[in-house]
């Protein structure tokens, strides 16, 4: 369901993606879109919202709206080229018989050689070894000619103007995917908050403040955002491709603020927009057909099935490792930069962006909890978000105010929580101490 549910640097002066992201400036005539060359600093974003951005987080942020806990309990899991959809659904259709392909084949191969005399051997080494170079050149060829087809799939990203394959178009992968769209629906269904609930309210209403205050990007208003709060304690979030937010109360409970839930929403929102789900699912098709031909290779050459299945796990882990679990924590981090942007132009608070991650990894400091190792994740390290965002925040800042917010009142919040932090683990160690020594008198006794 990864590829279908998707969760939750440069400095952005430099990046393409800030002028990308232009703010719309009011004319006589209305609003229109300038281009990344002619915006200037008195830029200002859209506010056809009905609610202003001056007058909803105060709303927001009543005490009667969330309730909000200082640290979770759980840890956040929160993403023209040429397009041939009737291919990418024959890939689909074949997917789950790729493998199992490629383990008839190569142990065919496998059967077949050793069933050959070994004159018969010798005479097809010779015959290998003589036409060597034609060989060498229809392999090269054949190489050239999947570069070739694969780069008909090249296009850029909408937001970051980043290169990348995408074999299916968001509009075609949504059409796949609708089946694990009721799936996710069907999963929730005793669970959902009705809309009434002052919790749902609340998402709702940042959500559509974001949309209201971003319009002016490529795919906000087309999208039908919609918003399905659970009743869970887990702290986790996630967008469908059809803009289908799914947010779970113990979320509401781990941010800090309204603030930490704008930029997480943003967060999501913005896998939806850049259409993370379909370029995760491309990348992992083209992996699986390459690995297709390493696969019958790896049964043809292993003398016994064992070491044939042996050397598949390994094929296996080394994909994961090397090239889907990478290009996942790469996607993740582009969606904490696009959300960011998206928070900034909705007037929000972005400093307090770092500090939800610093809370998620106080929690893992106070409870000692196992951290898995960033390279074997999916997701960038706590750490790793807060240095990149942390490293966003001030071109966010500047974006903000051309935006037309108000000026943040000080004092910044990553400077409170990292005080309250520090001392949270100097009393926590304290304790721990404590009770490491009241051990050894017990046992003295």
């Amino acid at each position: 369901m990864f590829l279908f549910c998707t969760r939750v640097c440069r400095t952005a002066q430099t990046s393409p993606t800030f002028s990308r992201l232009q703010c719309q400036k009011q004319s006589r005539h209305g609003w229109s879109s300038r281009s990344p060359g002619s915006v200037s600093t008195s830029a200002i974003c859209s506010s056809r919202s009905s609610v202003s951005h001056r007058t909803i987080l105060p709303r927001l942020l009543s005490p009667a709206s969330v309730g909000v806990s200082h640290f979770p309990v759980k840890e956040f899991h929160t993403s023209a080229g040429l397009h041939t959809p009737p291919a990418a659904l024959l890939w689909l259709l074949v997917k789950p018989l790729q493998k199992v392909t490629a383990i008839i084949v190569g142990r065919s191969i496998r059967k077949w050689w050793k069933a050959l005399p070994p004159n018969k051997k010798q005479l097809l080494r010779e015959w290998a070894w003589q036409r060597r170079w034609r060989l060498t050149g229809v392999g090269t060829g054949l190489m050239l000619f999947i570069s070739l087809f694969f780069f008909t799939y090249m296009e850029e990203s909408p937001l970051t103007g980043r290169s990348r394959l995408l074999v299916f178009s968001k509009e075609t992968f949504i059409k796949l995917t609708e089946h694990a769209t009721e799936l996710c629906l069907e999963e929730h269904e005793n669970s959902l908050i009705p809309d009434f609930d002052p919790r749902y309210q609340v998402v709702k209403r940042v959500v559509q403040h974001l949309v209201d205050r971003n319009e002016d990007i490529e795919g906000m208003k087309s999208v039908p955002w919609t918003v399905h709060l659970i009743e869970s304690p887990t702290a986790n979030a996630y967008v469908l491709p059809n803009g289908m937010i799914f947010v779970f109360t113990g979320m509401l409970e781990a941010v800090g603020d309204i603030h930490q839930l704008a930029f997480v929403l943003g967060h999501e929102m913005a896998h939806a927009l850049i259409g993370h789900a379909a370029e995760q699912a491309s990348l992992s098709h083209v992996l699986d057909l390459l690995s297709m031909v390493l696969l019958t290779m790896i049964w043809a050459i292993c003398p016994r099935d064992s070491l044939a299945l042996l050397g598949q796990w390994i094929q296996g882990k080394l994909v994961e490792i090397l090239f889907n679990r990478p290009y996942s924590r790469k996607l993740e981090a582009e969606a904490d930069q696009i959300g960011l942007q998206l928070a900034a132009k909705a007037c929000v608070d972005v400093r307090s962006s770092p500090v939800f991650w610093q809370k998620m990894e106080l929690s893992n400091q106070l409870s000692e909890e196992f951290t898995m190792p960033e390279w074997f994740s999916t997701h960038p390290s706590h750490r790793s978000r807060i240095t990149q965002l942390d490293h966003l925040v001030p071109a966010a800042l500047e974006l903000r105010a051309r935006c037309g917010c108000p000026a943040l009142s000080e004092p910044d919040p990553r400077v409170v929580f990292s005080k309250v932090a520090q001392q949270l683990l100097k009393d926590a160690e304290k304790e721990k101490k404590q009770a490491k020594e009241l051990t050894e008198s017990e046992r003295a006794e």
